[in-house]
């Protein structure tokens, strides 16, 4: 069920952020978009979501994303497992997307990506002999 999974760092500017983690990494990151009042970047495992303090605020207790196959399959299971879902489903530039607390109350954000991305990104490194890790 579950494809991919990302370590979110919030930073006030996501290009301060970034200048450091393509010197570690030595690349540039695979994703870059801007969503709503946040700039959000995806460079190997760790995924940059920058903002202000207060546009931050109601995401800074969430952990994720987390990239699925199905959102309606993790949504039933987690629903199954006494979570709450405090982000219904809804669109997001790379697909869909949910927030789910689960009973021990972490807060999760779970992604649906488009087929296009999940082909760039899981299924073509796969063919490759590569981790979705090693992007």
């Amino acid at each position: 069920m579950i494809l991919k999974t990302y370590s979110r760092l919030f930073s006030a500017d996501c290009d301060v952020t970034l200048d450091t983690l393509e010197r570690l990494h030595g690349r540039k990151p695979h994703l870059r978009f801007r969503f709503g009042e946040w700039d959000l970047a995806g460079i190997d495992d760790m995924f940059v979501v920058a903002g202000t303090e207060e546009s931050l605020a109601p995401i800074r207790d969430s952990h994720g994303p987390v990239i699925v196959r199905d959102l309606e399959a993790v949504q039933a299971q987690l629903l199954a497992s006494g979570a709450t879902i405090t982000q219904p489903i809804v669109e997001v530039p790379t697909g869909r997307m949910l927030y789910a607390r689960h009973v021990d109350g972490l807060h999760i954000e779970y992604v649906e990506w488009t087929a296009e991305l999940v082909e760039t990104f899981v299924r073509a490194p796969q063919r490759e002999g590569r981790l979705a890790s090693e992007l």
